[in-house]
C-alpha cells in the first residue's frame, strides 16, 4: 500500500490479541471459516426478508416471517462482527488503508441505515399485513436496496485481497 495506516491501526495489529490470532495454528482459520458461515446465515435470512418485502412468499403473513428471519440475521451479523474483528485485528494496518475495505465499511453503514429506516418507519406498515396483501412501495424499495447493498458488501469482502 502506498499510504501508511494511522497509528491506532498499527498499534492494534501489534497488540497481543492480534499477535495471538496471527501466530495461532487455529484462531485465524477458525475466524475465517466462522466469518463465512455467519455470512451464509446472514445472507439467507436477509434474502428471505427482502424477498418477502418485495412481495414474494405472499401466502405467508409478513410479520411473523420477518421477525423470525430478523432474529437469524441479527445473530449472524453478531457472528460476522466478532469474527470480522478478529480478522481485522490480525491485519489492521493493511486493511485500514485498503480502498475496497473502506468501501465495504461505508456500504455496511448504508445497509444498517436502511435497516434503521425500515425498523423505525416502514415496519409498522408491514407487520400487520395479512397474507396476499400487497406490500407498500416503501417496503419494496427497502427490500430492493437491502439486497443490492448486502450483495455489494459481500463482493467487496471477497475483493479485499485483490485491491491495493
Amino acid at each position: 500500500m502506498e499510504h501508511e495506516a494511522p497509528a491506532i491501526f498499527v498499534a492494534l495489529e501489534a497488540s497481543g490479541f492480534a499477535l495471538a490470532i496471527r501466530q495461532s495454528k487455529w484462531l485465524y482459520p477458525l475466524a475465517n471459516v466462522g466469518h463465512i458461515v455467519a455470512l451464509v446465515f446472514f445472507a439467507g435470512a436477509v434474502t428471505v426478508m427482502d424477498i418477502r418485502l418485495l412481495g414474494g412468499f405472499a401466502a405467508t403473513a409478513p410479520g411473523r416471517l420477518l421477525v423470525r428471519a430478523r432474529n437469524f440475521a441479527i445473530a449472524a451479523f453478531a457472528g460476522m462482527a466478532v469474527t470480522g474483528a478478529m480478522l481485522f485485528a490480525a491485519e489492521a494496518s493493511h486493511l485500514a488503508v485498503n480502498p475496497v475495505f473502506q468501501i465495504k465499511f461505508v456500504l455496511i453503514g448504508i445497509g444498517l441505515a436502511n435497516i434503521a429506516i425500515y425498523e423505525f418507519g416502514i415496519k409498522r406498515t408491514v407487520v400487520g399485513l395479512s397474507p396476499d396483501a400487497p406490500m407498500p412501495v416503501s417496503a419494496k424499495i427497502a427490500g430492493a436496496l437491502s439486497l443490492c447493498i448486502w450483495v455489494a458488501v459481500a463482493a467487496c469482502g471477497r475483493s479485499i485481497a485483490y485491491a491495493g
